[in-house]
This record gives C-alpha cells, sequence and structure tokens, in this order.
C-alpha cells in the first residue's frame, strides 16, 4: 500500500475552518497550558509539609518520591466492579504501580471517577443522569488531578461518558501527558443479531422475561466491554486515532497476558513522556484540531456511536477548539464506511479486531489522504505508528506491521471498495431545526420518510401506544421534552424494538427526537438531538399529532410540511416527574446551566464565545 502524500480537499478544508473558527479560544487555551509548562514540575512547588502529606502512604515509593528523583503517574480510575467493562481495572493499580517502580518512577491512585452504565439505565430514571455524569467525571478527575504532586496522568476507562469526561480533564490539565489505558471488550457470546431477535419477540409477547433474561445473560457475561459498537468502542477507537492508547490497545480481552503486557508498557511510557525526559508530550500538543479531525473521520469509517456528535464537541471546547455539526457531515460526505460492526453489521469487535481492526482502517485512512499523517502521539510524532499491533513474544512486548489486507471483507474492506461510499453520519437541518442522523445501518428505501406524526413527551407512552396496537399506518413519532434542559437528554433506545417490528411489518416509519438515540442506532431512521430543544421552545414543542413532517437523510432536510405550525404557541410540559428521584434532585444546576446540543450539552461550554 503506497501512502498518498497529500490530504484530500474536504479534511484539509475542515480543519482550516475549524483553526479559523476556534482561533481566540485556542490561543487562550494555549497560553494557560504553556504558563502551566513553564512552572515545572508541579511537586517542586509545594511545601514539605504539603509533600510529606501526599507521601505518607505511599510505602516503599516514600524515598522516591520525596527525593523526586523519578516520575510520578497520578492514576485516574472509573474501576467499579458492577460494571464489566470497568471490573478489569480492580488489579490495575497495583500493576502500575509494580511497573513504575521497576522503571525508577512511581505511581498513585489521585481518585477515582463514577462510571454508569446506560445498558442498566436504559428506559430508566437512571439514564437522565447519564449524560451529565460526563462533566461530573470530568470534574471528579480535575480534583484527583488538582494536588499538583503528578508528573503525568494514566486515566482508566472505557464506557460512554466516562472517556469524553476524563479527555475534558484531560485537557483541562493539558500541560502533563496523559496516556488513556483501556480493559478491552469481553470475549463473545450470543451474537448481537439474535440478542436483538429476542427482544423483538419479547416486545410483541411471544416470550417470556425468562427467556429474554437468558439471552440477555448469554451476550453479557463476563468481564470487558460489550461487543457491539456503540460508543463504549466508540471511545476506544477514538484513543487511538487521536493519539491516547498505545497502538493496538483499544480490542485486546481483559485477563490476557498481552493485556497485562500493554497496561505496563503504558506505564513505562508514560513516565517517558515526563518533563523530566527528553521526550515530553504534554496533552495539548497531542489533542489540537487535526486529532479532532481524524477522530470524527474515524469515527465516519467505522460507523461508530452518535452520541460523538456531542461528545466531541465537548471534548474539543476543552482545549479551546470549536467544532460544529456541519464539519461532521462534511467530513461523513467524503470518508467511505470501511467497516460493518454490529449493529451496522452481523460481527462483533472481537470479529472486527481479528479481520483487522484498527491498525488496518487506519492504514487505509492514511492511504487515502483521510487521516492527517503528522499528528503527536504519546508514542511519538506520526500516526502511521498505529499501523502496528502488540504482540508479545515471549516475555517480551513489540509490534509488528499491522495486516495490509482485510482478513474478512464482510467486516473491513478497503476505501475503493467500501460498504458506502460515505460515512453515514449527517447533518439535518430545515424548519424543523437542526439534527443529526445515523444511516449507516439503515436501508436506502428508508431514507426518506415522509408521514403524520404522532407526538409524545416520552418513552412510556410511546410505548402504550405500541400495545394498544396504535401504529397502523406510516408514522413518525416524535418523542419531545428529552433534551438536556428538560430531563438531561436520555438515551430513547429502548423504542427501537418497537420501532423496528413496525418497520418489519411494512409501514414507513421514523423516530424524531430532542433527546438521543445511542451508540446503538440501528435501521430505524432517527433524527435526534433535534435544536432547539422543546423546553426553548423550538419548532419541535409546536407541533401536533397529524402535521405533515419529512425527514429526508439523501438531502440533509428535515421539514414541517403542514402550513402555520410555527405559528402556533409552544407546547408546555409537567416535568416535575423527572427534578427529583433517583438523584435528578442534585442535578438542578446542570439542567438550568446546560448548554444546547449543538454547543455539546455540557454545562462548561454553553456558547461558541467562551474562552
Amino acid at each position: 500500500m503506497t501512502l498518498i502524500p497529500t490530504l484530500r480537499p474536504a479534511v484539509t478544508d475542515v480543519t482550516a475552518r475549524i483553526t479559523a473558527r476556534s482561533a481566540a479560544t485556542r490561543a487562550a487555551y494555549l497560553n494557560r497550558m504553556r504558563a502551566a509548562e513553564e512552572e515545572g514540575p508541579a511537586r517542586t512547588h509545594l511545601s514539605c509539609s504539603g509533600q510529606a502529606h501526599a507521601y505518607a502512604g505511599a510505602g516503599p515509593d516514600q524515598a522516591a518520591l520525596a527525593g523526586a528523583s523519578g516520575g510520578n503517574l497520578g492514576i485516574v480510575t472509573a474501576y467499579n466492579d458492577m460494571l464489566s467493562a470497568h471490573r478489569p481495572f480492580e488489579t490495575y493499580p497495583a500493576l502500575i504501580r509494580d511497573a513504575a517502580r521497576a522503571a525508577g518512577g512511581s505511581a498513585q491512585v489521585a481518585g477515582g471517577v463514577p462510571a454508569m452504565c446506560d445498558g442498566v439505565t436504559q428506559g430508566a430514571a437512571g439514564m437522565e443522569l447519564s449524560l451529565f455524569s460526563r462533566d461530573v467525571i470530568a470534574m471528579a478527575a480535575a480534583v484527583a488531578l488538582s494536588h499538583n504532586v503528578f508528573d503525568a496522568a494514566l486515566f482508566l476507562g472505557v464506557c460512554d461518558k466516562i472517556v469524553p469526561g476524563l479527555v475534558i480533564a484531560a485537557q483541562a490539565f493539558g500541560h502533563l501527558p496523559a496516556v488513556f489505558v483501556p480493559a478491552g471488550p469481553m470475549i463473545s457470546g450470543l451474537p448481537n443479531d439474535e440478542k436483538a431477535k429476542v427482544r423483538q419477540r419479547f416486545a410483541k409477547g411471544e416470550i417470556d422475561r425468562t427467556a429474554l433474561m437468558a439471552a440477555e445473560m448469554a451476550a453479557y457475561h463476563g468481564p470487558g466491554t460489550c461487543t457491539f459498537y456503540g460508543t463504549a468502542n466508540s471511545n476506544q477507537m477514538l484513543m487511538e486515532l487521536m493519539g491516547l492508547h498505545l497502538p493496538g490497545a483499544s480490542f485486546v480481552n481483559p485477563g490476557t497476558d498481552l493485556r497485562s503486557a500493554l497496561t505496563q508498557a503504558a506505564t513505562r511510557r508514560a513516565l517517558e513522556i515526563t518533563a523530566l525526559g527528553q521526550a515530553y508530550t504534554p496533552t495539548y500538543r497531542i489533542l489540537d484540531e487535526r486529532a479532532f479531525v481524524n477522530g470524527i473521520v474515524g469515527l465516519m469509517a467505522t460507523g461508530g456511536s452518535t452520541n460523538h456528535l456531542i461528545h466531541l464537541v465537548a471534548m474539543a471546547r476543552a482545549g479551546g477548539i470549536q467544532i460544529e455539526w456541519q464539519d461532521f457531515s462534511d467530513l461523513s460526505a467524503v470518508t467511505p464506511l470501511i467497516a460493518r460492526v454490529y449493529p451496522n453489521g452481523l460481527a462483533d469487535v472481537n470479529h472486527f479486531h481479528a479481520a483487522g481492526g484498527l491498525a488496518y482502517v487506519i492504514g487505509e485512512l492514511l492511504g487515502a489522504g483521510l487521516l492527517h499523517p503528522d499528528t503527536e502521539t504519546v508514542v511519538g510524532p506520526g500516526l502511521d505508528r498505529y499501523t502496528r499491533e502488540p504482540k508479545l513474544i515471549g516475555d517480551e512486548l513489540v509490534w509488528h506491521d499491522g495486516p495490509g489486507d482485510s482478513v474478512n471483507r464482510q467486516i473491513l474492506r478497503p476505501v475503493i471498495d467500501p460498504f458506502q461510499t460515505s460515512g453515514g453520519l449527517k447533518k439535518l437541518s430545515g424548519s424543523l431545526g437542526e439534527a443529526v442522523i445515523k444511516v449507516s445501518a439503515v436501508a436506502p428505501e428508508h431514507h426518506v420518510v415522509e408521514a403524520p406524526i404522532r407526538v409524545f413527551s416520552g418513552q412510556k407512552a410511546v410505548k402504550a401506544a405500541f400495545k394498544a396496537g396504535e401504529f397502523t399506518s406510516d408514522t413518525i413519532v416524535v418523542v419531545r421534552f428529552q433534551g438536556p434542559r428538560a430531563n438531561g437528554m436520555p438515551e430513547l433506545h429502548s423504542l427501537t424494538p418497537l420501532l423496528s417490528i413496525l418497520q418489519g411489518q411494512g409501514l414507513k416509519v421514523a423516530l424524531v427526537t430532542d433527546g438521543r438515540m445511542s451508540g446503538a442506532s440501528g435501521k430505524v431512521p432517527a433524527a435526534i438531538h433535534v435544536c432547539p430543544e422543546a423546553l426553548d421552545g423550538g419548532p419541535i414543542a409546536r407541533l401536533r399529532d397529524g402535521d405533515l413532517v419529512r425527514l429526508d437523510a439523501v438531502t440533509g432536510r428535515l421539514d414541517i410540511l403542514t402550513p402555520g405550525v410555527l405559528d402556533r404557541a409552544p407546547a408546555m410540559a409537567d416535568l416535575s416527574a423527572h427534578q427529583a428521584g433517583v438523584g435528578r434532585e442534585l442535578f438542578g444546576a446542570f439542567r438550568a446551566h446546560v448548554g444546547a446540543a449543538t454547543a455539546g450539552a455540557s454545562v462548561f461550554f454553553g456558547g461558541g464565545d467562551e474562552d
């Protein structure tokens, strides 16, 4: 494979406009980071008493810490043993401390961050805390690192909001090097398509809950990330494309010798890139405009999660970089879809990894001029380092060239013979506002839906109407008052089986919502993240049952066809039930101050002019 020396014009153009748009905010951020960098290792500025407090529990590492003779790593961990993806992290701190000690440094657990699972809270009240947990994670990680006794950070996290929150925090401490350390996916269980069929049968009433539970347990059966290509595994892809993982680290299964060797290698590398050494690589130099463009291209090429049209915006803004949905749409238009991983295909991430994985994907995209090749990474300059994959030869961890060809073209294809010529994520705009849609798993005949609407203010009402047999003709289901200000913008993924059944019956159906759909967005067209949201009086708040709406993923339009709708007063909703219970009362300030989905739905970055 011959690398093309020049980038495609669309990649260059999008990068240039992001850079221009971000000039003031990026400059302000860089000034802060360089000022922190010039102060040197933070431990040297602490009082003797402060240092003694920080080292009192360090045991055999006390002398090294007091002498400042080696780098000290701060471990920020999302470990808990309720979530399969984070269960493996229980043993990481001891492994990391031993590896750091052997390399002449030290490591301390700086702090823990919460890690919740959208799969557990799906369709329940707890889901209304999910998106806000990202910003809580960022703040918790900032508290962990605020003691200023660390020369670099190791971030242990995998799932949906955890990695974006940790990236936001890593950029707040962007003068420190940061290496992200994954846990890997669980081994394959019941195939995802079989699990989906069981869920549909349960929704139809054909099987009981015992049978449903048996299928779910067969699918989610051990430590590690869920094996479908949702937000969690999209996170891992991003960390490689953006240069924060060791090459090939994302999809190595937990509990293997290779997984342990990669964690030890991440520890050694973090020590090598501190300001105490000769290869100082602070995070702010890695996460520039080019890195975020690379991440977006990777998202499009692999059919990744729609949640990242929110998360990547917030992650970028933490470093003063302003990304807009149009940037995603324009990059999607020129990026071929070269991976089919469930829900966009039958394979899971283990099959994807075996077929060539990210080493193959990155090689193909670099060769096609779709990625910036000259970015900084935690292993040195140049993204071509990520076309290599790790091997454990005896006790030695080495990197070999990745596959030049796909092992299975039902899962991975070359850029010249893609599954689709575009990435499948698209911005929608029109009289109904702005929204996004993922069509990589949607059949072409469903890319355009024009139908009367049914309006609901929550998932339960949609499910009740379905059970009552009320959907008998082509219908666009509108679920509103699901935006960040209304109730924290929960995912509505539990509607997928119902809408899929209606589509399977030959009806034209679609979903339009100011909520989220999730990284598991499937074969039903869904215009999600609608802005302005209903609580802000957006057009979605003016709709009524029977209005005609057109969702057109081909032209990128989302329009109200019924005359006079925008002249109506916006509907009001009783949201009192969403203000308290399951901790929701503690998040009132978040709901009051959160920005729009277009700005990352963050309490930190509400608009485009922040410093």
